[in-house]
């Protein structure tokens, strides 16, 4: 009975005070860096046209394959030129006849008005010879007209490329009849330069014209544009930087944005038209940012967040806004101070409200 009730009142004993866990910590650090932006864009060729037929007859020659690159001047297609050089010579000898007609009736006016002036014929006759005159004269400006229609005709037979570029499909053959009115022959596209198209909102478009003004630059000039970067459809970041090329007069007031467009040397050929790409914009001048290891950022419902240590190593939740990746670390644009310690490792051994004992890791970006 004694060793029961001994039992009864002894208590457990007290449980042996545990080590505080161990976790990589990293201060929020201040660099210098360019703000960076990025929207979805789209290449636009400089220059890109559907090839026409401008007279109608028989193609006589395909000189070219699909997807050839051609230069300017570059002969694509032939016409049947039998017909047009038909026309011309018509045109030719009916300029001749309107010549000798214009020749008699300027002799005609000359013997009439010599008779006139005797008093051999009527004013009337002096008159009408004068008339016929005008008449020739007409017709001989209409025929030498109707010629150059007929050389302009004639010169059209041959297609050629209006510009430097890549053509497309060749979507007739030899053999066909080809019209004005008829389908594309090919189309021709300029690869380089090309444009990049995107668009700003309101508040980012007046930021940039701000930072222009501020930094005594000219928004029309182009050497002195921000430069915009692109990511290619494969992820990777195209190494040619471009410029501000243009950027719109208004606000589109379906969607707020104003519409930009930056021009890319494109020597590589790697921005194509019609591809759609990420564009970023980069500020010209560096400003103080915080910056944190990525690995210290968790998420939640609420959003992203990170657990920071205070002065008593006690662990604190922290929300925050972010910004742009910097290598490893990444832009905290709120909710954190510059100094405060954040825990980068040793996350899923902790929650709010512990105490931790933390250890220095490197910090972000190195």
């Amino acid at each position: 009975m004694v060793a029961a009730a001994g039992l009864m009142f002894a208590g457990p004993a007290p449980a042996q005070q545990g080590a505080a866990p161990k976790v990589s910590v990293a201060q929020a650090v201040v660099k210098q860096i360019k703000d960076t932006a990025t929207f979805i864009g789209r290449g636009e060729a400089i220059d890109k046209a559907d090839i026409m037929a401008r007279v109608s007859g028989y193609l006589e020659e395909v000189l070219v394959e699909d997807g050839a690159e051609v230069e300017r001047g570059d002969v694509l297609f032939r016409i049947e030129r039998s017909a047009y050089e038909a026309v011309l010579e018509s045109r030719s000898a009916e300029l001749a006849q309107a010549e000798a007609n214009l020749e008699l009736a300027s002799l005609d006016l000359a013997r009439k008005q010599e008779l006139f002036e005797r008093g051999s014929v009527p004013e009337a006759d002096r008159d009408t010879a004068r008339a016929n005159e005008l008449v020739a004269e007409a017709q001989v400006r209409a025929a030498k007209a109707a010629i150059r229609q007929a050389e302009l005709d004639l010169s059209y037979t041959e297609v050629s490329a209006p510009f430097s570029g890549r053509l497309g499909r060749v979507q007739v053959s030899i053999g066909d009849v080809v019209s004005p009115g008829g389908s594309p022959l090919v189309n021709i596209v300029r690869e380089a330069p090309v444009y990049v198209s995107f668009s700003l909102n309101e508040k980012q478009f007046v930021e940039i014209l701000q930072e222009l003004e501020a930094n005594g630059r000219d928004r029309a000039d182009t050497e002195t544009a921000p430069e915009v970067f692109v990511v290619l459809p494969n992820g990777e970041e195209l190494e040619e930087k471009g410029r501000i090329a243009f950027a719109g007069n208004r606000v589109d007031p379906d969607t707020g944005a104003v519409t930009v467009r930056a021009k890319f040397e494109n020597d590589h050929r790697l921005i194509l038209d019609g591809a759609f790409l990420t564009v970023g914009l980069q500020s010209q001048e560096a400003v103080d940012r915080i910056i944190i290891s990525q690995a210290a950022i968790q998420r939640d419902q609420q959003g992203p967040f990170v657990l920071v240590v205070d002065g008593q190593n006690q662990v604190q939740q922290r929300y925050i806004a972010t910004g742009d990746v910097q290598g490893t670390g990444i832009v905290v644009l709120d909710g954190l101070t510059q100094g405060e310690t954040v825990v980068v490792q040793g996350l899923q051994k902790i929650r709010p409200g512990v105490e931790v004992e933390p250890v220095p890791a490197a910090q972000a970006g190195e």
